[in-house]
């Protein structure tokens, strides 16, 4: 195999210091994720790689299977004795992680070790403001920077309202505009990919992630499907996690579509930072912002200057994080608690949103 310089991919002296920990293993960083197989990168080129029986169990029990960006440890540099084996996974820079599907508790890390995110939504048929606040709550508690990439917007027939839209809940992320079509819009995309850095690319299904990167790339590296007529909506062509160099240095992973964002954790501070400080000024320090008199989200609710939706969706990230880390019992416990104690809010705030609809 050719020799390959990791720096290119994001190797830093701090990672090659805790590698020296391991005599016996070689440092690696996993391009390809599908199921519990990976690709890996070493200094020797790319190979097929699983994880061993015990790492399976510790990453288990911790949260987490390895990751595309992860760096690992692994037994050889080349498939020429069989597949290389996953011994251990390096301290995370970062991840973004969301609870995985089904009923249990688990976290499903959906990468590792990127410096910036990028949030891609289409302006057409798959725009979802409610959506977007799941991915900034998820990316804002990664401690990464997150980039709004409105996609499609060829297709976008409101464009103006659309990125107002997107403007006052995006607490001040960066927001691009892009159409996979345009030159100049791709261009200021690739701008904001620095040489030795990693961005992953995080939508739903159809978006436009894998052709945005596709025109990064220069070339159909990627699959892509063609959009739907009967919606508008693209097909979900990417099945698996993987990690692409770009021609100005850059590193990129692209991510299938997410059905569906359940928050593992995540940080509503920033996301809600507009109510966050509208709460800070309430009467009381534990207002539920329901009947509690000199309430100031209340207020701006009825000023308009809070939308109805966006404090529900705020309130609902709100339950669905305080759930996290219970078992089915306790889980099924605060549900009920929560439903008989807060019966009469409930209410409340139920006949005030119906009566401002009415306005």
């Amino acid at each position: 195999m050719n020799n390959t310089n990791l720096n290119k991919y994001g190797l830093t002296a701090l990672i090659e210091q805790e590698a020296s920990l391991f005599d016996g293993l070689f440092l690696a960083r996993i391009s390809v994720q599908h199921r519990d197989m990976y690709r890996v990168i070493s200094e020797q080129g790319e190979l097929s790689a699983v994880m061993s029986g015990k790492l399976m169990h510790e990453m288990r029990a911790c949260g987490g299977y390895p990751a595309v960006g992860d760096w690992v440890m692994v037994d050889r540099t080349d498939n020429s004795g069989g597949d290389a084996v996953i011994h251990r996974v390096l301290s995370r820079k970062r991840a973004y992680s969301r609870k995985a599907s089904g009923t249990s508790n688990a976290v499903q890390v959906i990468t590792a070790n990127f410096d910036t995110v990028f949030l891609c939504m289409a302006l057409n048929e798959d725009f979802n403001l409610r959506r977007m606040e799941r991915y900034l709550t998820i990316c804002w508690d990664s401690g990464a920077t997150p980039v709004i990439i409105l996609t499609k917007s060829d297709l976008c027939d409101n464009l103006p309202a659309r990125v107002n839209d997107v403007t006052d809940i995006s607490m001040g992320a960066e927001i691009i505009i892009c159409s996979a079509t345009d030159d100049i819009s791709c261009s200021l995309v690739n701008s904001r990919i620095k040489a030795g850095e990693t961005v992953a690319f995080v939508g739903s299904s159809g978006v436009g992630k894998s052709t945005l990167i596709n025109r990064l790339i220069g070339s159909e590296i990627l699959h892509t499907g063609e959009i739907r007529s009967s919606d508008g909506k693209g097909r979900h062509t990417t099945t698996h996690r993987q990690m692409l160099l770009l021609p100005n240095g850059g590193i990129v992973i692209d991510t299938p579509g997410m059905r569906e964002l359940q928050l593992y954790s995540g940080n509503l501070t920033k996301t809600f930072e507009d109510i966050e400080d509208l709460a800070a000024g309430c009467k009381f320090n534990d207002c539920t912002h329901s009947n509690e008199p000199d309430c100031r989200v209340r207020q701006a609710l009825e000023d308009g200057y809070l939308t109805a939706e966006r404090f529900e969706s705020y309130m609902k990230l709100q339950r669905e994080l305080s759930y996290e880390g219970l078992d089915s019992r306790e889980l099924e416990h605060q549900k009920i608690n929560r439903m008989f104690n807060s019966m009469n809010e409930y209410k409340q705030t139920r006949d005030y949103f119906k009566r401002k609809n009415k306005r």
